[in-house]
């Protein structure tokens, strides 16, 4: 029985030393930071009863996509609200569908859910602004989506056709507000208006620092829907939220936003979509990695984009090995510390490509809002230099932008 117990022990002393050895080999390799909690926030579309009993006998329509959930479970806010008796009749998708599964830039077509039956009219296929006849019977319109808090993610514009369609046509709107993971700070030069598209409608930098809620305010307060009509207007604020809370999102905002790391660096890296560089678009870590052919033999890490359907069809050097950087284990909380985008990485990378004369294509001013800063990038300014010439306009939005906080 003795040798028994010592054979237990020394069993059983083995495998503690090797879980000990195993847990310092995984900490030595974990990434470095702290994934965020949302245990105590609450978005508007959770919180149903500060609603639903003001959505009794309305008909209603929703513009929505597979971030609109609702409870622990996740669950669509579409099926939880006709679940409880709303009369839902239209359902409105943004870019990628109302589930989420279209790849960038792709049309979307009206359709039906196949769930509801109920009729659901895209906003990125013909048009981006709902008609009168889309319009027509509702009394009511929600708006529950995720924002990532960039003047470029073209949730935004959706917000604001909406908007400008329900003041002309005399239809309320519920905004069920959700928190933005990139709330914390503001960012970037504020767009010239004679580079207006739909990666870029208002005159706003490129992170705006607001929650839809917030900005929709902003919308009516500062008169920017055509003909500076007035939406009628219902938030439902985000409970337990401020701007300086570091939100997970628990539905990826986008096919190509899929983890946390690549809603943080979107910010800094879109702005190479603007370039033939690729940024990861056509693997499974798409905006967490940057590079480009010509970079061989000057950075070890290599990736290869490929078609992937339902997120990039066609992406930028399909099939082709790139060269640069991996930044898969950067830590998030280094930026949203710095609160400001990183302008370095572009700089840089331009600086070091060997076919200068292509490395900008077109859309990079729409996307930068501005034709100055490739030009500042070209001439070899310094940060210093470029982010100075985003004044006077970038305090002057913060002073606006004040107005129409919902959140400290």
């Amino acid at each position: 029985m003795k040798r028994y117990s010592f054979i237990v022990f020394l069993l059983l002393s083995a495998c503690t030393l090797a879980g000990i050895a195993q847990h310092k080999a995984k900490s030595k390799h974990k990434i470095k930071y702290h994934r965020p909690t949302r245990q105590t926030v609450l978005p508007g579309a959770d919180q149903t009863g500060l609603y639903i009993g003001y959505l009794k006998n309305k008909s209603i329509g929703m513009v929505i996509n597979q971030t609109s959930v609702i409870g622990p479970n996740h669950v669509s806010s579409l099926d939880s609200l006709v679940k409880l008796g709303v009369h839902v009749v239209k359902i409105f998708g943004p870019e990628h569908g109302f589930r989420g599964t279209a790849s960038n830039g792709a049309t979307v077509n009206d359709t039906v859910d196949p769930k509801t039956g109920i009729p659901a009219i895209s906003l990125y296929g013909k048009h981006y602004k709902p008609t009168p006849d889309d319009l027509k019977g509702l009394d009511l319109l929600i708006f529950d989506i995720q924002d990532v808090g960039t003047r470029f993610y073209t949730y935004l514009s959706t917000l604001h056709y909406v908007m400008e369609s329900c003041a002309e046509n005399d239809v309320e709107l519920m905004i069920l507000d959700r928190p933005n993971p990139n709330g914390n700070y503001v960012d970037g030069p504020v767009l010239d208006t004679a580079y207006r598209s739909f990666v870029g409608l208002d005159v706003i930098p490129i992170v705006h620092g607001m929650t839809f809620g917030e900005y929709a305010q902003m919308l009516n307060g500062e008169g920017w829907l055509k003909g500076h009509v007035q939406c009628k207007l219902k938030i439902i604020k985000v409970a337990n939220y401020s701007h300086a809370t570091a939100y997970v999102p628990p539905v990826n905002p986008s096919p190509n936003l899929n983890t946390y790391n690549s809603i943080i660096l979107y910010p800094s890296l879109c702005l190479f979509e603007g370039t033939t560089l690729s940024l990861g678009r056509g693997t499974l870590f798409p905006f967490q990695v940057l590079g480009h052919p010509l970079f061989k033999g000057k950075f070890s890490f290599s990736f290869t984009p490929e078609s992937i359907p339902g997120m990039s069809e066609d992406p930028p050097q399909k099939g082709k090995t790139c060269y640069g950087i991996d930044m898969r284990n950067y830590d998030p909380e280094s930026i949203r510390n710095k609160g400001k985008i990183d302008i370095l990485w572009l700089m840089k990378l331009y600086k070091d490509f060997p076919d200068k004369e292509h490395f900008f294509n077109n859309y990079f001013t729409k996307l930068a809002g501005t034709s100055e800063l490739r030009k500042q990038i070209e001439a070899g300014k310094s940060e210093v230099e470029i982010r100075k010439s985003w004044e006077p306009a970038l305090s002057n939005f913060k002073t606006i932008r004040k107005k129409y906080l919902l959140y400290k």
